[in-house]
């Protein structure tokens, strides 16, 4: 299973701050999460291409904002994982304030995914970020990763306490349950994709009329 505008996906550039990104036009969706909720591992299964996104074993590892052009007009942003990453604090402060300013000020940024791990509450800093994209008017849709790791009850009782959550209290946000292991949640996550892009996706002939 393959959506055919994300598995067009390719490396564009990768930049510490906003003057250096690609010309402000067009659509863009970033993904943003804790440096081990699966963030790179997610980014792989959405465009079907295993190392599209660098994957590793140490956390934090991407320290800059990753551009994937998937058409003239799209792209999908890898951003720095948060709230983990060992690196010194020069550089922290340095990739954090890039990271703000490219949230707050990329005119052609659509809606953010927010990456959770399914089998914690959301931290402190995930809550911050929901604050914080509530005040830019910035949409937000939650995948809460590795939903395989638990059992098909306690993983729902965790997404409906994080929908009441949203309904309550971040009403700009959204949440699904997503796999990569088991490339569960996939259509749902492109659909939201697809109309943040404001992308129709072609319809396959039917061939038996």
């Amino acid at each position: 299973m393959q959506h055919p505008l994300y598995q067009k996906a390719t490396y564009l550039k990768s930049v510490p701050t906003l003057a250096l990104c690609p010309e402000d036009e067009g659509y863009e969706v970033a993904f943003a999460g804790r440096s081990n909720a699966g963030k790179s591992s997610a980014l792989n299964v959405i465009t079907s291409q295993r190392g599209l996104a660098r994957t590793s074993k140490t956390p934090g590892r991407t320290q800059l904002i990753n551009f994937f052009e998937c058409d003239p007009e799209r792209r999908l942003v890898d951003l720095p994982g948060y709230g983990f990453a060992k690196v010194n604090i020069k550089i922290k402060r340095a990739w954090e304030e890039g990271l703000s300013e490219y949230i707050e000020k990329r005119k052609c940024l659509k809606g953010l995914i927010l990456l959770m791990d399914c089998r914690m509450p959301p931290t402190e800093i995930d809550l911050v970020m929901l604050d914080w994209t509530q005040d830019l008017k910035l949409p937000v849709h939650v995948l809460l990763t590795k939903s395989d790791k638990l059992k098909k009850g306690p993983a729902k009782a965790n997404l409906l306490k994080l929908q009441k959550l949203l309904k309550e209290e971040y009403p700009h946000a959204s949440a699904q349950l997503f796999s990569s292991l088991k490339r569960e949640g996939l259509t749902q996550v492109w659909n939201k994709l697809d109309e943040w892009m404001d992308y129709e996706r072609p319809v396959k002939e039917n061939k038996s009329d």
